[in-house]
């Protein structure tokens, strides 16, 4: 039995990766696994910020399941409760406060990092993945020194990519050296553009874009760094590693910055890449990160869990053909969001519906004539009826 690690990176949008038709420049190591991975290019997240994707995740369950969150709802089964009841041990080392200890996310891990009593700043708001990497690494060390022979589950979470975008120099001069902004004008640039989504200035949206790109090459050599301690302690040879992450970042795509409640591919497509399972290729399957959890417990040789909504991605030839559901509210009201302001989508192959419940407004969009969602078709497509039949049962279905 391999042991299996599951590594998210915050806010990767999928279309920064050089293996998803990126160059070469920004994930150099990333790209250079691919030919022991499985890289699926229709990943789906189950909404477009962090709260209403994890569930996905790690629960295999959807954001509003039990009405508005108050924390991890206990109805919620963790992936890591299953597997530490079969007697596999788990860790989890992130730096995301919507996922932290107090909100209930600690359930079944034998040992939990969230970072929730480290000093951060407005500037540097999280832990460094270069951090979250050596306190991975000691716990690793501590495990194969114990030699008990216990297979493993280890999660861990990267936040560099996420706002504001301060780039060391290093990680900008790896991308773009022209770019000569201190890291104040970097702030300014985050206070007084992307925190008030003002994407009236064209040239400010492309330069919060290098930004964001200076970030992503900053992870991948952290991604490097953590391949490169799991093959010196010997375990990456027998370990199955996930990646992915729980949304992307928006540049105007659609009149916005940042990831807010949208619907939008730049928001929901996310990249999926399951290394070391014994196959390689590329999968085309529409699937969910909900199939998350499933592909873990079933990597494990464990039975389903029952309140897992997703499958197992594993084997490939298994895997329903099915279409993809995600929700989310107004992240930005005064009380941490507004229910009433709530939005959905479905997509089956390459049509995608959208409707925003509050307001009673519908999108249709083709994605394989549109992939940039501009045209929305929801008047005109013979599909729509049918797929407003399949979004509708699941829309506000707390209140039924």
């Amino acid at each position: 039995m391999k042991d299996v690690i599951l590594l998210t990176i915050d806010a990767l949008r999928k279309d920064a990766l050089g293996c998803y038709g990126r160059g070469k420049e920004l994930t150099p190591f990333i790209d250079s696994l691919q030919s022991q991975c499985i890289r699926f290019t229709r990943g789906q997240a189950t909404g477009p910020y962090t709260q209403a994707s994890f569930p996905g995740i790690l629960t295999s369950s959807y954001y509003l399941e039990y009405g508005k969150p108050k924390g991890l709802s206990p109805h919620r089964t963790l992936v890591s409760e299953p597997l530490k009841q079969a007697g596999i041990v788990t860790a989890a080392f992130h730096s995301n406060p919507y996922l932290c200890d107090f909100l209930g996310w600690n359930r079944g891990w034998d040992f939990f990092y969230d970072s929730m009593e480290e000093e951060v700043s407005s500037r540097m708001p999280y832990i460094k993945g270069n951090v979250i990497n050596a306190k991975v690494t000691e716990w690793l060390s501590s495990y194969s020194a114990a030699g008990d022979g216990k297979p493993f589950f280890l999660w861990l979470h990267y936040m560099d990519i996420h706002e504001p975008y301060i780039p060391e120099r290093k990680y900008v001069d790896m991308v773009d050296s022209s770019i000569t902004m201190s890291q104040d004008e970097m702030y300014s640039l985050f206070e007084n553009t992307l925190l008030k989504r003002d994407v009236s200035d064209p040239e400010k949206v492309t330069l919060l874009k290098k930004l964001y790109d200076m970030h992503v090459r900053e992870v991948d050599t952290y991604v490097q760094d953590f391949f490169n301690t799991l093959d010196q302690l010997g375990i990456l040879k027998d370990s199955v590693v996930i990646m992915t992450s729980d949304h992307g970042d928006e540049f105007n795509e659609h009149g916005s910055l940042s990831h807010d409640d949208k619907m939008n591919s730049e928001l929901i497509d996310i990249p999926l890449i399951i290394y070391g399972a014994g196959k390689n290729g590329i999968c085309d399957t529409l699937v969910s990160n909900a199939d998350i959890p499933p592909t873990i417990v079933h990597l494990f040789g464990l039975d389903p869990v029952k309140k897992f909504e997703g499958h197992s991605l594993l084997p490939l030839d298994g895997y329903p053909e099915k279409g993809c559901f995600g929700e989310a509210i107004d992240q930005r009201g005064q009380r941490g969001g507004d229910i009433e302001k709530d939005s959905y989508f479905y997509r089956e192959k390459d049509l995608k519906i959208i409707c925003h419940a509050g307001v009673d407004r519908w999108e249709l969009y083709d994605l394989n004539q549109d992939p940039n969602e501009v045209n929305n078709i929801i008047d005109t497509s013979p599909a729509a009826e049918e797929l407003r039949s399949k979004l509708k049962p699941r829309m506000r279905r707390w209140l039924s």
